[in-house]
């Protein structure tokens, strides 16, 4: 990461994929901002060890937990529109599966580091906010440009 002021820059190689379906744009096309193939999402980056595959699940969350982006899997899984999720806070949401082992603290800090982009990907397992009995497990790692934390739910287990 940048130690200079400013907004943090993302210091690792990154790969692009498209905020709403996933998808990777050729890197041998021209340089777009919105996505070629759906034209409904940006073209985000992050490190290949978090990056989304297409058609997996994920959210894209600011350092102050809220949900920027929610990819259209996402809408799938949570059963929820993106317009009902963007802008709620990631707790509303999501929250960490198994609350006496790691606590909200663990997701909380782990999502405000990735959004800084401070550290490699990390593993948790959450669930849907108000629901028992799900599990899904995560990886979650810095994203940008502006930074963000990627929170990728790995629905196969």
């Amino acid at each position: 990461m940048s130690t200079s002021a400013g907004p943090p820059v993302l210091d690792f190689p990154i790969h692009g994929f498209c905020g709403h379906c996933g998808k990777r744009p050729d890197p041998e096309g021209p340089a777009q901002r919105v996505c070629p193939s759906c034209q409904l999402g940006l073209v985000i980056g992050a490190p290949e060890s978090v990056a989304p595959r297409q058609g997996e699940a994920f959210l894209v969350v600011d350092g102050k937990l809220q949900i920027c982006a929610v990819s259209r899997g996402a809408e799938k899984v949570l059963g929820a529109a993106e317009t009902e999720v963007v802008n709620q806070t990631l707790t509303d949401v999501l929250l960490p599966a198994d609350a006496e082992a790691a606590g909200i603290e663990s997701l909380v800090s782990t999502i405000v580091h990735a959004a800084r982009g401070e550290g490699a990907a990390r593993s948790l397992v959450v669930r849907p906010a108000g629901e028992w009995g799900i599990r899904w497990f995560a990886r979650v790692g810095p994203c940008g440009a502006p930074s963000a934390a990627l929170l990728v739910l790995a629905l196969g287990g």
